[in-house]
């Protein structure tokens, strides 16, 4: 992916503002691509969005456009004008907590958001002559969770207990209905468009401030030196380095783009079967990095369901892009706690930072 093929290419991303949009907009950044962000304001004060720069001063090859995925005239109009040759759909409502808060808006934004992105891209053509290629990024949750010990492959049903895992489902069923009506592989030389789905497990990296996620609860209190309250300690996950997949998804609109429909369909982007830990023990492992103010609060109470566990099977990524993750889980580790280290102290340049790690990422081989 360090070639230049996505030198000057134009990329729309929807929800560049959050945490993984942000890194992503770096990444294509480094790799010389022209991107339009369309989202809303970051969902979270601080941001990596505002921390690194991207707001306040972006790359002379980014332009950012604050609007929601919920408008459909304006999205369709902003396709049409910049007309993208590759579509990456991140806006959502990413959490599975709030989603029992806010189930209506949890599916408003990751169901309809989807549709009205998929429906902005029907309405406008391809760029003339090019081919162009979607991906939906959805979530591991999406698949229909048996706590199965192996894990799950792309062919898996659908499904989803809580409103967060079912709006993924549904917003998965909703980009095969659009993949099949509208953009039939048999069709593609006319419409020239291909359609992917990409499903990642639980990811980590600096600048993620959200609320009820590990990561950004352990910093927020042992910054204050508190404990943190750990739930569900138990529960298993495919943890990975927010770059991991973000550069799945690169590889995957670039295979879109070269093979067409070959690579339509879904994909799963996940760690190292090493790297499937549970809650607790990766809260173990940050909370030594971070140093004496570390303190754990294990709690195995009763909370809202989630998932025991989760497990994806990568297989198809490996073998057929030649995707492999190229960080292990604890270097993973170790440049998220330097990261939010290097915030704590305000004495650094994080977009230099954020740049930098892209470079050491890209600069590493697969398969680590």
């Amino acid at each position: 992916m360090q070639d230049e093929f996505f030198q000057g290419r134009k990329v729309l991303i929807t929800g560049h503002t959050g945490f993984k949009g942000a890194w992503l907009c770096h990444l294509l950044g480094q790799l010389g691509a022209h991107v339009l962000g369309y989202s809303l304001d970051p969902p979270s004060h601080p941001s990596l969005f505002g921390l690194s720069g991207l707001d306040a001063d972006p790359p002379k090859t980014q332009a950012n456009l604050h609007a929601d995925v919920l408008d459909l005239p304006r999205l369709a109009k902003a396709v049409a004008e910049f007309s993208p040759e590759i579509v990456i759909h991140m806006a959502a409502q990413s959490l599975v907590r709030p989603s029992y808060a806010d189930p209506a808006g949890t599916f408003a934004v990751n169901v309809q958001g989807t549709v009205n992105v998929l429906e902005a891209c029907r309405l406008a053509p391809a760029p003339e002559g090019k081919n162009r290629a979607i991906v939906v990024v959805t979530s591991d949750k999406c698949y229909e969770n048996r706590e199965w010990v192996h894990g799950y492959r792309e062919t898996d049903p659908m499904g989803g207990h809580d409103p967060y895992s079912a709006s993924k489902g549904c917003a998965e069923l909703a980009s095969t209905a659009f993949a099949r009506s509208f953009f039939p592989a048999q069709a593609h030389s006319a419409h020239r468009t291909a359609l992917a789905t990409a499903r990642a497990g639980n990811v980590i990296g600096g600048g993620d401030f959200a609320t009820d996620r590990l990561v950004p609860d352990m910093v927020r209190a042992f910054a204050k030196a508190e404990p943190v309250r750990i739930r569900r300690p138990e529960a298993v996950r495919p943890w990975q380095h927010v770059l991991e997949p973000l550069s799945g998804y690169l590889l995957l609109a670039r295979r879109l783009i070269e093979s067409g429909p070959a690579f339509a369909g879904g994909w799963n982007f996940g760690p190292s079967p090493d790297d499937i830990r549970s809650v607790g023990q990766v809260a173990e492992r940050f909370a030594r990095l971070w140093g004496d103010d570390a303190r754990l609060d294990l709690d195995k109470g009763e909370h809202p369901h989630e998932a025991g566990l989760l497990v994806l099977d990568c297989a198809k990524a490996r073998t057929l892009l030649g995707w492999q993750p190229r960080l292990g889980l604890d270097e993973a580790l170790l440049w998220t706690c330097g990261w939010y280290h290097a915030w704590a102290s305000g004495d650094h340049d994080l977009r230099e930072l954020v740049r930098a790690r892209v470079r050491e990422f890209l600069a590493k081989p697969r398969g680590l």
